[in-house]
């Protein structure tokens, strides 16, 4: 954890972080909290010359919120029924209609109390979203462009976690890798075309549960390699086990796409001395 003096040492990457945030429509007192601001003259910092969200400029909105606030709460609503109908703040709430008398207190009906909760916990789950995105992208563009070298080894380490390999009792150097992330067969893809595999060598077999679309995905992993379909061998179909609850379904599944190099077996031991060097390398800095 920093230590206090030096929690704002880096101002000029949170004020990025805290831009970004206003822009994307956070009030000031969500971005406060997320980033862990307790000061608010360092808040106006790192917000200085970045206007307000635009749903904040709306003309008399809060005026509209507040005598709706009061409406409902001469009706005998509740803070927390105010709160689920408006979408504002129980401390705004409080504010607009301390003057008025308090209703009659009643226990809240099941549905009530269930909505509430329902709202609270979509609110939470949107947040959560949001953080995740925002962190997903942050590391996105930590990574920059890769070098030939750095790609070389990804695609070492993908091969060897991926991939088909050699064994003592079963011998099979060849070159296949089988997955069912696009990303995955992308990077490996991009990884044959450093080493100066030719596309004419490859050959696809698209391997998909037969109840799935299997039309559509045949077409959906042809046009991601961008090969003509004389490059695929006829598709494996799984077959339906009506006791597996399987939760690999609806139109994102598309199965998973086998590659194989033809005439792979030179590159295959290449690879595997590959991977033996990146492991004495590894144990050496660890040594």
């Amino acid at each position: 954890m920093a230590h206090p003096q030096n929690k704002y040492a880096d101002f000029e990457g949170l004020r990025e972080r805290a831009v970004e945030l206003r822009r994307a429509g956070l009030s000031r007192r969500r971005i406060r909290d997320r980033l862990h601001v307790d000061n608010n003259d360092i808040l106006n910092r790192l917000l200085e010359g970045e206007p307000p969200p635009e749903w904040t400029r709306r003309p008399n909105a809060k005026d509209d919120l507040r005598e709706k606030a009061r409406e409902l709460r001469l009706q005998g609503w509740t803070y927390d029924q105010i709160q689920v109908e408006l979408g504002c703040s129980k401390s705004s709430i409080s504010l607009w209609v301390r003057d008025l008398p308090k209703p009659e207190r009643r226990k809240r009906t099941r549905e009530e109390a269930s909505l509430i909760a329902k709202r609270g916990w979509e609110a939470k789950l949107q947040l959560r979203e949001e953080d995740r995105q925002q962190a997903r992208q942050r590391a996105a563009e930590e990574i920059g462009r890769m070098t030939e070298r750095e790609l070389f080894l990804v695609g070492v380490g993908l091969y060897w976690a991926e991939g088909t390999k050699d064994k003592p009792y079963d011998r099979r150097e060849k070159v296949t890798f089988v997955n069912s992330d696009p990303g995955m067969i992308e990077v490996f893809l991009a990884w044959l075309d450093l080493l100066g595999v030719e596309r004419e060598r490859l050959r696809y077999t698209v391997m998909i549960h037969e109840t799935a679309e299997v039309t559509a995905a045949e077409q959906y992993w042809a046009d991601l390699v961008r090969a003509d379909r004389s490059a695929f061998y006829k598709t494996t179909l799984k077959k339906h086990n009506p006791k597996t609850a399987r939760k690999n379904v609806g139109d994102s599944y598309r199965g998973c796409l086998a590659i194989r190099v033809l005439k792979g077996a030179d590159l295959y031991r290449r690879i595997e001395g590959w991977w033996s060097g990146m492991v004495v390398e590894a144990k050496r800095r660890t040594a």
